[in-house]
């Protein structure tokens, strides 16, 4: 079994990641445009990666081709969400854009979870997860309303 602890507190890490990031990437765009933040957010992340890829002598990157091709999408994803910081940050304000930004993963989630697809473990959308999506999305409104 899972300790649920652990999953919590690097979820909470993963989001406070996102949270600064979205302010930093919003800087960049904002002096340069979005197609260049992006680019200079990626090469960061890319570098980092190389490095930390580097210090395991390669760890399993030669296996890169037994991925499925769908799932190298990822990395195109990543420019939307990305571009999608940087677009809404200055607009609304960081607190708001991130909020919308885990309403639109909620949506993608919900279905990915209830279809079992790419991988996850089905979980039906029944009442209760329904009402919780809702009051989720319920909060978004009232945090975004002009």
């Amino acid at each position: 079994m899972t300790l649920i602890a652990p999953v919590i507190l690097i979820g909470l890490l993963g989001g406070m990641a996102v949270g600064l990031q979205g302010p930093l990437s919003s800087m960049i765009s904002q002096r340069l445009g979005i197609i260049e933040s992006v680019f200079i957010i990626h090469l960061g992340g890319s570098l980092a990666s190389f490095l930390l890829i580097l210090s395991k002598g390669g760890g399993n990157l030669a296996e890169w081709r037994s991925v499925p091709w769908y799932a190298l999408a990822g990395g195109v994803l990543g420019l939307a969400v990305i571009s999608a910081i940087s677009f809404t940050i200055p607009r609304v304000g960081v607190a708001s854009s991130i909020l919308v930004i885990v309403a639109g993963q909620l949506v993608v989630s919900a279905l990915l979870d209830h279809f079992g697809l790419l991988g996850a473990a089905i979980r039906p959308l029944d009442l209760p997860r329904l009402a919780g999506f809702l009051i989720v999305f319920a909060g978004v409104w009232l945090v975004i309303r002009p």
